[in-house]
């Protein structure tokens, strides 16, 4: 009988689960993962993924973002903002790389600059 081995890489990340609602200011580390609703300001050192149930009522800085679900504020970006074809952002974004899937919705202006114009707060 063959037995499957699954390891984790040695990566470390946040995740607020569906159902939960954080209200306030989230800094963090490494990467964060929403599948809940936050109202407030992320500010990441690492990867904001928002999830098809997530919703961010508020602003994101990171250095990547790949945005599935809903979010309402700005999004500030250093590396690159991936928008799948569920997202739907009304807000302004500032990326360096900007990935936008068929049928993604994104209401507001983009600025994409060089590695040094964008950086997280």
């Amino acid at each position: 009988m063959a037995r499957e081995v699954v390891t984790n890489g040695g990566v470390t990340y946040n995740s607020l689960t569906n159902g939960s609602k954080i209200v306030g200011k989230i800094v963090a580390d490494s990467d964060f993962r929403i599948d809940g609703e936050v109202e407030g300001e992320i500010i990441c050192n690492g990867k904001v993924i928002v999830g098809i149930n997530g919703l961010l009522k508020g602003s994101i800085s990171c250095i990547n973002a790949e945005i599935i679900g809903n979010v309402v504020g700005d999004v500030v970006v250093t590396e690159s903002l991936l928008l799948r074809s569920t997202a739907n952002i009304k807000g302004d974004v500032k990326t360096k790389t900007l990935s936008v899937e068929p049928n993604a919705v994104f209401n507001g202006t983009c600025s994409m600059r060089d590695n040094n114009s964008v950086k997280p707060e």
